[in-house]
C-alpha cells in the first residue's frame, strides 16, 4: 500500500512530537496559508495556525530583506505560556514547520530537532 504524502509529513510530525517532549503541536503550511499536515491537539484551530504562520512567516521574510538580514531562518515568538516556532521548509520556501512549544523548553534541542524534520520534510514536500 502506498503512503501519502500527507501521510509521510504527519507521520514526520509525529516523529518530532514524540523525540522532543517539548513540542506540544506542529504543522506544515503551505506559504499561501493552507494546511499541508498536522499533529495539533484538539482545541487548537488547523485554519487559524496556518493563517497565522504565513502570516508570520510573510513578514518575517520582509523584514529580513528589508533590513538586510539575509535569508530567514526561523521566526521565534516567546509568550508567557510557551513559544511558537517557524521554520521554512524546501529551497523554494514552499511551506512552513510550525511547533508550539512549552515555556520550559530546551530550545537548543527545539531548534535541532526541528531543523532534523525539515529536512526531512524538504523531501517530501
Amino acid at each position: 500500500m502506498t503512503v501519502s504524502r500527507t501521510e509521510r509529513m504527519i507521520g514526520q510530525l509525529r516523529d518530532l512530537q514524540i523525540s522532543t517532549p517539548d513540542i506540544e503541536a506542529s504543522a506544515v503550511v503551505s506559504v499561501d496559508g493552507l494546511i499541508m499536515a498536522s499533529a495539533l491537539p484538539t482545541g487548537i484551530e488547523e485554519d487559524r495556525v496556518s493563517a497565522m504562520s504565513a502570516a508570520m512567516h510573510s513578514l518575517g521574510e520582509r523584514i529580513a530583506g528589508e533590513l538586510g538580514r539575509g535569508y530567514l531562518e526561523q521566526v521565534y515568538i516567546r509568550g508567557e505560556n510557551g513559544f511558537v516556532i517557524l521554520m521554512a521548509v524546501g529551497e523554494g520556501e514552499e511551506a512552513v514547520l510550525t511547533v508550539l512549544a512549552r515555556k520550559e523548553a530546551k530550545l537548543g534541542l527545539v531548534f535541532l530537532d526541528m531543523r532534523r524534520c525539515v529536512e526531512a520534510l524538504d523531501k517530501i514536500v
